[in-house]
């Protein structure tokens, strides 16, 4: 390619590029809104009837699930199963919430239940981290896993490593991330109270997913796998990951494909271990293993085609007899 074809390939793919990353970021936070947010509401059937038909009208705002007391409610939320409940008994309203599940699904409960009427009482089941009320710390903490599984995954594959010694340097790399992030958030911040190790495994599998998927699709097809890896996790997964607010607060379907790629899935992994006791975590966390694990598999497969291709015999065509 000359190199004004080349100059001409910069300057028009630079700003599609911008465009693009810019629709990715910005695009979901434009839009965001709840949508189908699950919500319990706890009571006898006669007094939560009024406060059903109110949420009704809120179409397609509230997802509405219900419980036959406050402890069941209760017992709900800190499972993951709702963000919040309305409780209705004789004594008043109760509004529960978990501000550490999301910090703006919280705020957006108050608003809109509390603010309806006067002697609504909120109480924060779960709440999240004195230091880091807001989330916004524990939100912030997603890209730079993100960025460290996309550098580690691109060293690997540029500095020759292959096989069993591409996957052994993938996943100590990974274990060490886990262990520094755990460091920095728990230990030195604050943001995160959960167990120590359970965490550090979620930041390292959340890294490994990352590192093994762009390191995998590089082995499968060249050096472009690792612009093509990166780019799906960076322009895809890390602004539908929810990490920020929640999967139910992004457009349809944004919120739900970022829980299938690592910084969704490592996101929702990390509230459910850090202040929930591991529930809900099943789910993200299996699908952490299957990237590593398919990425990893890549990497493994990329390395014995690559043997298979370079021992192969040749077969040299004998020269025709004349006559």
């Amino acid at each position: 390619m000359s190199s004004r074809r080349r100059s001409i390939a910069v300057v028009v793919l630079v700003p599609v590029i911008a465009a693009v990353a810019l629709w990715a970021f910005a695009w979901p936070a434009a839009r965001t809104a709840p949508r189908d947010v699950p919500l319990g509401v706890a009571g006898p059937a006669a007094a939560t009837a009024q406060v059903e038909r109110r949420l009704d009208r809120n179409e397609g705002v509230f997802e509405v699930h219900r419980y036959a007391d406050e402890a069941a409610a209760r017992d709900a939320v800190e499972d993951r199963s709702v963000y919040g409940a309305i409780v209705v008994a004789p004594e008043g309203t109760k509004l529960l919430t978990a501000s550490a599940g999301s910090p703006s699904v919280a705020q957006l409960l108050q608003q809109r239940i509390a603010a309806e009427g006067s002697g609504v009482t909120t109480v924060d089941v779960v709440p999240a981290s004195a230091d880091d009320p807001r989330g916004a710390t524990l939100s912030a903490s997603v890209l730079p896993l993100v960025l460290a599984g996309i550098a580690a995954g691109a060293m690997a594959t540029l500095v020759g490593l292959r096989g069993g010694r591409a996957v052994a340097a993938l996943i100590g790399s990974a274990g060490l991330v886990g262990a520094a992030a755990t460091a920095v958030a728990h230990n030195w911040l604050g943001v995160v109270d959960g167990n120590w190790w359970a965490e550090a495994g979620v930041f390292g599998l959340m890294t490994l997913a990352v590192s093994a998927a762009v390191a995998g699709v590089a082995a499968l097809l060249g050096t472009a796998g690792i612009g093509i890896t990166a780019a799906l996790v960076m322009l895809i997964g890390n602004p539908s990951s929810g990490a920020s607010s929640a999967p139910e607060m992004l457009p349809v379907p944004f919120g739900a494909i970022g829980q299938w790629l690592p910084p969704g899935a490592g996101a929702s992994a990390l509230r459910s271990t850090a202040f929930f006791d591991g529930a809900a975590a099943t789910g993200p966390l299996l699908t952490l293993t299957w990237w590593a694990a398919l990425g990893l598999g890549a990497v493994l497969l990329g390395a014995l085609l690559k043997h298979r291709s370079a021992t192969a015999p040749t077969t040299e065509r004998e020269p025709a007899l004349a006559g």
